[in-house]
């Protein structure tokens, strides 16, 4: 099913109670992984899911689903809205603020409004997580990394 067609198909089951059981490869049908995208435009070893919201739905919140190749990361960024995010598989670690957490499956962490945070990978398998924000929420304001660019590689 080609993207915008499964973004469709998502939008319009949003209004009715469903079912997705993941597949064999950790993947949900109709809904295809997007690349995200680093700052200067280029692609990093990150996919989202949109699993339940987004900008044809009525939905008060989203929730997406990210993947980061080994040695992957998100933005590292600031924003006045909160993030819920519970880990299904991999390991990793979370900055949030100037602390860095170690993350395994299992594991819950909130991104109070305003504090910078960034999820990065630092294990030999994927770090799969869920995450939940508000469907109305302000843009994020990318920070400096020390050296190494946001939604980057290590390799």
């Amino acid at each position: 099913m080609p993207e915008g067609e499964a973004h469709q198909a998502a939008a319009d089951e949003a209004s009715s109670s469903q079912v997705l059981h993941r597949d064999e490869t950790g993947a949900w049908p109709g809904i295809a992984p997007q690349a995200y995208k680093r700052p200067d435009g280029t692609w990093s070893g990150v996919t989202r899911q949109l699993l339940a919201g987004g900008p044809e739905s009525t939905s008060s919140f989203e929730m997406r689903y990210f993947e980061l190749a080994p040695g992957g990361r998100s933005s590292h960024e600031r924003h006045q809205h909160e993030h819920a995010v519970v880990v299904l598989r991999g390991e990793g670690e979370v900055l949030l603020g100037d602390a860095v957490h170690p993350l395994r499956a299992g594991d819950f962490v909130r991104v109070a409004p305003g504090d910078p945070h960034q999820f990065r990978n630092t294990g030999a398998e994927p770090l799969g997580f869920l995450c939940v924000v508000d469907a109305e929420r302000d843009r994020p304001t990318p920070l400096a990394d020390d050296g190494a660019p946001s939604c980057s590689l290590d390799r």
